[in-house]
This record gives C-alpha cells, structure tokens and sequence, in this order.
C-alpha cells in the first residue's frame, strides 16, 4: 500500500465531531496521514509547528487560520489545501497561489443548502405565510375565502448573481410556476440561456419581480449593490430576500422602505451580523430576519466532509481535484 501524505487538521476543533463524524474521519484517514487528536488554529504552537513542517495536505474548515507567508515557510512541503466549508477568501493569501499549492472547497455542497433555504422562503412569501401568521396569532381566527394577492403561480422571481447558489436555485425553481429572470454583469445572453432564465440588466429585474433574491459575492463592486434608488425601483408589494452577504443591502434604506410598509425583507444575512440589540429589523411586520443558518448546520454540515474526503482520495491517488479553486476568478466568488 503506498504511504499516505501527512496532513494536518486546521480549523475550530469544536467543528471536527460535526464536519467529520466517526465513519469520515475514518475514511478521511485511510486516505491522509493525519492526527485527529491534533486539530490547529495557532500555527505557532509548538506541537502545530512539528506537524506542519512535514505537511502536505492542510484539510481546512471554519476556523481555520489565515495563511500567509509567515504560516507557509512552516509547511515546506505543502501541496494542498481541501476546505471543508464555502469560501476560501478569509484565510488564503496570494502567497498561497504564488508558491503553487492546490486549493479545493467544499463550496458546491454548501451552496445546496442555501438554494433550499432561498426556494422554501419564495413559496412561503408567495402565500404570504410570515404576515398571515402573526395575523392569526393576533384574531385567534382567520377569514375563509379566498385571498387576492396571494399564491405562487406566476410570481415573478428575480435571481441576483449567478453563482453557485444563484444557479443551484435556479434548478430548484423551474419545476414552480414561476416566471424567473436573472441578473449578473459577468454572464452573457447564451449563457443565461443555458440556465433557462431570461438574463435582464438589474434595473429591468427590480421593477419587474415580485420577490428579488440576492447571491451576488461580497467585492467591493457589490457592497450596497441594493440601495434606495434601486429598492424604490421594485414595485409595491415586493419581497428583497438576501442569503447571500449583508453589505450587499444599504440596510438603513431598507429599513426605512420596510417602515412603511412598501416592501418586505426576508434576511439570513444583515450587515452588521447579527443586527445591534434596538436594530428596528427585530421589530418590524414586515422583516423575517433568521440567524445565518441558510448556509450548512446540523446534519447538513457532514456533507462538506463527504466532499473532503472524496477530494482526499484523488489527492491521494494522483488524480485531478475535482473542487479545485481558480485563483483567477476568486475575486467573483462568494
């Protein structure tokens, strides 16, 4: 049997259990030399630095330390990165692509999650459900007949970015009787066509969806992406649903548009994270705000590890990593 490549553990230990339950880890070692006893967030202490120096795979998640040239002159013989999470972008440095080491995420498992979570949120505030609710709580009953304005047959659904998350919902939408468009600078006519989706500048898909969904990546281009000028363009009525990142929402405009009761927000997101204790968010009719659980928890988190240990097997045999991370359109990442 040829020996395996020594790997390290670097992320949260208190993840580990969850990211790799008994049967992966067991998996996950008959591929990798590693330690599970020995799991890294200080690159600097001692038993870390030993590890590191003979390392070649760092198998990463949340909580993993940020590597940058200082951390890498201690793993000289680092090849590869396998992420057991989404992004990439907190902890990788250029120093990471200059010297030639392989990154692969975990992100493509991570995004099904979200895209359940954005789906489940448009046909619930298609009928309503979040508003009507509080509104039976309140009356102890609830008119019989039906309801004008409701229902999703038809709703106009504007996805914002066509990432891996934007397009996983786009999939997930099309058996719904819905009518979606998308929205992104960086696709072109034939490939919104390939999606299945009408591609429309931003301006056009505002005015013209009843629930507009946002996963666009977090750049610079992108923060306040969503502002006054562009919420008062959706119409009357609207849902901005955002899983994506807050600083893509101006939200004190939002706020002021929720206010009076113009348009709603759903927000797993929300900038800052978590809203400050008095943020009007917690109070507001029409604001849902649920805590940063779109993205992988409980027994979805296992699957990121399935995706490592699936990456660690082609390491370890040789073969192409099927995750791997372009450098070169990181930047257009979430």
């Amino acid at each position: 049997m040829p020996e395996r490549p020594h790997a390290v553990l670097a992320m949260a230990a208190e993840n580990v259990p969850y990211v790799f339950p008994p049967d992966l880890l067991a998996l996950l070692r008959a591929h990798l030399d590693l330690d599970p006893a020995l799991v890294v967030q200080d690159l600097t202490e001692p038993r870390a630095r030993v590890a590191l120096a003979r390392a070649e795979v760092l198998v990463t998640g949340w909580g993993c330390p940020r590597l940058d040239a200082a951390a890498l002159d201690g793993a000289p013989k680092l090849r590869a990165v396998l992420h057991a999470a989404g992004s990439v972008k907190g902890f990788t440095t250029a120093e990471v692509w200059r010297r030639g080491i392989l990154v692969s995420s975990a992100a493509d498992a991570n995004a099904l999650p979200v895209a359940e979570y954005a789906l489940a949120m448009i046909l619930l505030t298609g009928k309503d459900v979040f508003a009507l609710r509080e509104e039976l709580r309140a009356r102890r009953g609830f008119p019989y007949g039906f309801l004008p304005g409701l229902g999703n047959h038809g709703r106009r659904v504007g996805v914002v970015g066509a990432s891996r998350v934007g397009r996983r919902l786009i999939e997930l939408l099309r058996p719904h009787d819905l009518a979606v468009t998308l929205a992104d600078p960086t696709l072109d006519a034939g490939e919104a066509g390939r999606l299945g989706v009408p591609l429309l500048p931003l301006d056009d898909l505002l005015r013209t969806s009843d629930i507009v969904t946002l996963h666009a990546p977090e750049t610079p281009a992108t923060r306040h992406l969503i502002g006054a000028r562009e919420l008062a363009l959706m119409p009357t009525g609207a849902v901005l649903l955002n899983t994506a990142r807050g600083s893509l929402v101006d939200q004190d405009a939002l706020v002021a548009e929720v206010r009076t009761g113009r348009l709603r927000a759903v927000l797993d997101v929300t900038d800052p994270e978590p809203p400050p204790a008095g943020s009007p968010l917690f109070d507001l009719p029409g604001a849902f705000v649920t805590p940063h659980l779109a993205g992988s928890q409980g027994n979805e988190v296992a699957r990121l590890g399935r995706v490592v240990v699936e990456e660690a097997a082609r390491w370890a045999a040789g073969a192409a990593l099927r995750h791997a991370v372009d450098p070169e359109t990181l930047e257009r990442m979430a």
